[in-house]
């Protein structure tokens, strides 16, 4: 793969569509998954009496139950389950009931190729494009559950900050100071803010994920970026929100996810960090 840069790329995009297919249980499953925990974990602490002799439900993780239609329970068979491919042969419909599939699954699998192609392709063969790869279908999923359920996972968030820290040990990205300095100072940055918006207002203008999701992409890219997404971020986020209140009407009040906005600005600064600097610092002497 290292003599041959189209090997290589070719090799990530096809495997990505593979994952990008397992991304989508991920993000239909993981929220689920957390809050059964949590009601199970409250039922315990309310009723331990009851708690011991509650049955055993169906099994339900990442891997078990096997997918099927959510409208006429159809087993998914393999066939019908190649990224993209499938969806495109069945029409966007169940083989069975005929119902509308979601084109948010094959787009989310095309959109992991397509993001993790570039990064390989941006780093070449080597730690560098890799660990990247690796980020990018963890950020993906993160965007989507957030868009879904307002929920950053400490389970996809925390994964990502110690593969940064880890990578940081052999300089991959940036050296190990830059990246615990940067981990510290987006968990710190976000959280001041958060305090300040509610002693302000009396309200939450954003959740703890979001700290941590910032901490991630600092040990990623280094203190010295964190301006970097955190402007891109925000300035992206301030369209979004202001066209959706005028296009759609949206309500003022009604919370619009961040993390997406934070995942897309750390994943463009982790490729371009430098060239977003050097263009504003060029804009500035202008």
């Amino acid at each position: 793969m290292s003599e041959s840069p189209a090997y290589f790329i070719g090799t990530v995009f096809v495997v990505s569509l593979l994952v990008g297919s397992f991304l989508n249980v991920v993000i239909y499953r993981l929220p689920i998954m957390m809050e059964r925990a949590w009601r199970q974990e409250c039922e315990s602490y309310l009723h331990p009496d009851q708690a011991s002799h509650t049955s055993q439900t169906q099994a339900f993780n990442l891997v078990k139950p096997d997918s099927t239609c959510p409208s006429c329970q159809h087993k998914i068979r393999a066939w019908e389950n190649i990224p993209v491919l499938s969806w495109l042969w069945l029409r966007g419909k169940c083989s069975q009931c005929q119902n509308s599939i979601s084109i948010r699954y094959p787009f989310v699998e095309l959109l992991s190729a397509v993001l993790s192609a570039v990064a390989a392709w941006h780093f070449g063969f080597g730690p560098a494009a890799l660990l990247a790869v690796l980020a990018t279908w963890l950020l993906i999923a993160m965007s989507f559950i957030d868009l879904d359920k307002m929920l950053l996972p400490d389970q996809l968030t925390l994964s990502l900050l110690w593969i940064g820290l880890l990578a940081s040990i052999s300089g991959v990205y940036v050296g190990s100071a830059d990246a615990i300095i940067g981990a510290a100072v987006g968990y710190v940055c976000l959280w001041s803010l958060y305090w300040a918006f509610k002693l302000l207002t009396g309200k939450e203008g954003m959740g703890y994920g979001d700290f941590k999701l910032l901490a991630a992409l600092g040990a990623f890219v280094g203190w010295q970026q964190l301006p970097v997404v955190i402007l891109l971020s925000s300035l992206v986020g301030a369209i979004v929100g202001i066209s959706l209140i005028l296009i759609q009407g949206r309500d003022k009040s009604q919370p619009i996810p961040f993390g997406p906005y934070l995942a897309a600005a750390g994943w463009l600064t982790l490729l371009n960090g430098d060239w977003f600097v050097s263009q504003y610092l060029a804009w500035i002497v202008r």
